[in-house]
């Protein structure tokens, strides 16, 4: 953990011109003769160019594809003097010293300069032209090449961004994405329209706007507004991307209106529209509210790379703006070709593993072998088991399951080695028949009771979906797999350990932003760019901010919908309980947040939830999910927004204008969502079955209703004290491991920079809702070919491509998997045979087996439950 921001972020760098005080100490830590070296060598940016092309540093390289903005670049470096670029690359060398996303070899590359050029290997002339160019990339530019990529070093404040045709499509593809991803948000695996897909969608529109709008407008407030500016352009595309982005996404909340609605759940007729309405909005808001307070932790800070977002800015640079045609490793093919030959082969090979031979899809190919054996489904099996396979997939629905064009290789890295340690952790406790596990499925997101068969809520509850403790000593506890248990266990200690782990190494950034937000209350014309000296937050300055204060606002008027829905409906939740759950969750969305932004992995802190409601509602399911639905909201819908905060930092869209455009997408999703709902309910057959042909099985609002079920209806006290006693212990333990952790990472980084206790125990709850290694170890394999390989030895090619083909692949099968549904699923057009049987056959589609047998007329578990 360091002590301080950096020079080269805080603007303490000296003038070129200015003192130069600290000459002797630099010698001394370059070993060069003099670092008073005057940059004005002759033809400076034709030697720069040579070097770059001759004997460049890897690192570098992606500064020859930037195009018109290399001009720039060069024109800056011309403002350095070498003693300057050796401090930025001191202090640059400092503050990304922990930094996991910063390239090694870069790092090393600036370590070896900072020696001296005789330690750096080159002639002089080289020397000072590597240093100067190092220096410029990370004083006006990114330091992470992946930046670089997606974000321009200028902006343009005269382009025209709140356009009324950019409006106009943003909110018609707001409305038509948030419906469709409704839908299939209750499928496994889920097709959803990507932020990705739309911008193709966007694009041809925008495009055509310009075509046919006339020029016409109207003046208001001395800015004229017309309904066609001239060329469709970057910014404006970006806008409604962001509105698609926002708007577009299903909400959570409607999992909770199924598991409350539908009969095979827990059949509340009472679920009206003004309910729903009410409760979606506040939600929905909720994490709108909040994502506006986090800005000064994860946007502002450089180290807050957020790389799950890069595709969608590649996306748009692809589409609008103009690129070098320059080889890359032997590569002269353009973006936007490359895009769109990989969009057709995604979008006509997503017929066979969807379609026509899915068997590829889910490709259990070892049960094959052996059908009728359960150990071999348990162990290998992709439905019923936890998918210890080498190949388990040749559908990119799947391999894309956890974004490895995207997600950098050491997290995706940490969270498998996670998944893996969980994984065999199971299979030792299942044979050990650990608190009767097995007697049930060994990865299922189903309750049972103590007969092996399925858990059957209306048999413990009363009319109002309380517990009724005699009923309850008369049939059964509810029992989980084993999948769950570890998910539980290890997100509890994940809990506690994130909030101390992040505390100890990022206290310095988030004591500071603390201090920026309670000022920016205090004092409203307080610019929260104030603290920040990096070159997008100098571009971003010059606009107007949006005050702390609007989101304070919105975060009050959700919380007063939210109370009004609890209070005006049967749900027996008392406002002070949504309360605490919103208090307690906005302390730890904090470590969250920065995570996410660091790593590409939403920690997800929703169980935290429903275990505080189990102790202040007791034995009251509705209770109990609705303080999960604002437990959930407070992390997962806040860095969803944040993380489009950022995308419109990158792409210097006025602060203001988002703050607009992302309120506008989120009213209108809030109702497009509830209409999905209902389309999906009454035209949907067998809606949420685990045998639904349509794959509409809905994981989310069945583990929805086993986790109300133990931790709302039964309670925490009765799951601790008497069913699963060490979880209680996980809480202990996490903060315990927190301290050694940061003391182990600190004194041996050189060892541990890539590994992240938090990523590790988040790899160990995957195995949940019936996902397990099957859906990650194709998504490990890709990571480590694009994330490391690639991205090491073809920086270049990487650079150019790697962002354009995973949103390619994604457009791809997300257009194919619509076509699929509504011309043959929903029409009932059936193609059976081998390869479409095979998958589900044995007992690994099956989805019920056990290892153990339970004898005729016993049960398994305590003699006494109460």
């Amino acid at each position: 953990m360091k002590d301080e921001v950096p020079e080269y972020l805080a603007g303490r760098v000296s003038d070129p011109n200015g003192d130069v005080s600290s000459d002797e100490a630099s010698k001394e830590k370059t070993g060069m003769v003099s670092v008073r070296e005057v940059a004005d060598i002759p033809n400076l940016r034709d030697k720069a160019m040579e070097r770059l092309k001759g004997g460049m540093k890897k690192d570098l390289e992606d500064l020859l594809d930037i195009g018109s903005q290399t001009d720039y670049l060069f024109d800056m470096m011309s403002t350095l003097s070498v003693d300057e670029a050796l401090r930025i690359l001191e202090d640059a060398a400092e503050y990304h010293s922990d930094d996991p996303n910063f390239p090694s070899e870069t790092l090393r590359t600036i370590e070896l300069m900072l020696k001296g050029e005789e330690a750096y290997g080159t002639d002089h002339e080289s020397y000072i032209l590597d240093v100067l160019l190092e220096a410029t990339l990370i004083k006006f530019h990114s330091p992470y090449p992946e930046v670089r990529a997606i974000c321009d070093p200028t902006d343009d404040p005269t382009m025209p961004v709140e356009t009324i045709r950019a409006y106009f499509l943003g909110i018609v593809w707001v409305a038509i994405g948030s419906f469709i991803n409704e839908l299939f948000s209750f499928r496994q695996p889920s097709l959803r329209l990507r932020s990705t897909t739309l911008q193709i969608l966007l694009y041809p529109c925008g495009k055509l706007l310009e075509k046919i709008l006339p020029d016409v407008g109207i003046t208001l407030f001395g800015v004229r507004h017309s309904l066609n500016p001239g060329p469709w352009n970057f910014k404006e595309q970006m806008l409604a991307t962001l509105m698609v982005n926002v708007g577009s996404g299903s909400t959570n909340f409607m999992s909770y209106v199924l598991t409350m609605k539908l009969k095979i759940f827990f059949n509340q007729t009472w679920v009206s529209f003004g309910f729903i309405f009410l409760l979606n909005f506040s939600t929905q808001f909720m994490g709108f509210g909040l994502a506006g307070i986090l800005r000064r932790w994860v946007i502002y800070p450089s180290k807050a790379v957020w790389p799950s977002l890069l595709p969608t800015l590649m996306l748009n640079r692809t589409l609008l703006l103009p690129e070098t045609g320059r080889s890359i490793h032997g590569w002269t093919i353009s973006k936007y070709k490359f895009f769109f030959i990989c969009l057709g082969a995604s979008f006509l090979y997503f017929l066979i593993p969807g379609y026509t031979f899915t068997a590829l899809s889910t490709f259990n190919w070892m049960t094959w072998i052996a059908p009728q054996n359960k150990v071999l489904a348990i162990v290998t099996g992709s439905s019923l088991g936890l998918g210890f396979s080498p190949w388990t997939t040749w559908d990119w629905a799947v391999m894309n399951y956890s974004n490895p064009l995207a997600t950098p290789f050491f997290s995706a890295c940490n969270r498998y080695i996670g998944m893996v340690f969980a994984g065999l952790l199971m299979l030792a406790l299942y044979w050990k028949n650990y608190k009767w596990a097995g007697y049930i499925p060994i990865n299922s997101n189903a309750s049972f009771n103590n007969k092996g068969t399925a858990f059957n809520a209306s048999q413990i509850v009363n009319s109002k979906l309380e517990l009724d403790l005699q009923k309850y000593k008369a049939y059964s506890p509810p029992f989980i797999s084993l999948g769950y248990l570890t998910e539980y266990g290890s997100e509890f200690t994940m809990f506690t350990l994130s909030f101390i782990y992040i505390g100890l190494t990022e206290w310095t950034q988030i004591k500071a932003s603390i201090q920026g937000f309670w000022r920016g209350i205090k004092d409203r014309k307080a610019s929260n760019y104030e603290m920040q000296n990096d070159p997008i937050s100098r571009l971003m300055a010059r606009y107007p901010e949006v005050p702390d204060w609007w989101y304070v606002c919105i975060l009050l008027l959700s919380l007063a919908f939210g109370i009004i829905a609890c209070q005006c409906w049967p749900t027996g939740t008392p406002a002070w309980s949504i309360i605490v759950i919103i208090v307690v969750c906005i302390v730890l969305v904090i470590p969250s947040a920065i995570i996410y932004s660091v790593t590409g992995y939403q920690l997800g802190f929703n169980d935290i939830g429903i275990i505080l409601a189990g102790y202040m509602v007791p034995g009251h399911a509705i209770a109990n999910m609705i303080c999960r639905v604002y437990g959930w909201n407070v992390d997962a819908e806040a860095e969803s927004f944040i993380g489009d905060q950022k995308l419109a930092h990158y792409s210097k869209i006025p602060p203001r204008a988002m703050f607009r455009c992302q309120m506008l997408a989120t009213l209108i999703q809030t109702f497009c969502t509830i209409g999905a709902l209902d389309v999906l309910i009454n035209s949907i057959p067998d809606l949420c079955s685990p045998t639904q042909p349509n794959k509409f099985v809905c994981a989310f609002p069945r583990t929805l209703y086993t986790a109300t079920l133990v931790w709302g209806v039964v309670g925490p006290s009765r799951v601790f004290n008497t069913l699963y006693p060490m979880l209680k212990w996980a809480f202990l333990i996490g903060a315990l491991a927190a301290v050694p952790c940061f003391y182990v990472r600190k004194y041996f980084y050189k060892y541990l920079k890539h590994v992240n206790p938090i990523l590790f125990l988040s790899g160990m709850t995957r195995f949940d809702s019936s996902y397990n290694l099957s859906y990650y170890t194709p998504g490990m394999q890709l990571s480590f070919i694009f994330m490391y390989f690639i991205r090491r030895r073809y920086l270049g090619w990487w650079t150019k491509y790697n962002y354009v083909l995973t949103s390619a692949l994604g457009a791809g099968v997300a257009f194919s998997g619509i076509l699929i549904f509504a011309s043959l699923q929903a029409t009932k057009t059936s193609f059976k045979w081998w390869g479409n049987t095979v998958s589900s056959a044995g007992i690994d589609g099956a989805r019920t087996a056990s290892l153990y047998t339970l004898p005729p007329g016993t049960h398994f578990g305590p003699a006494t439950w109460d």
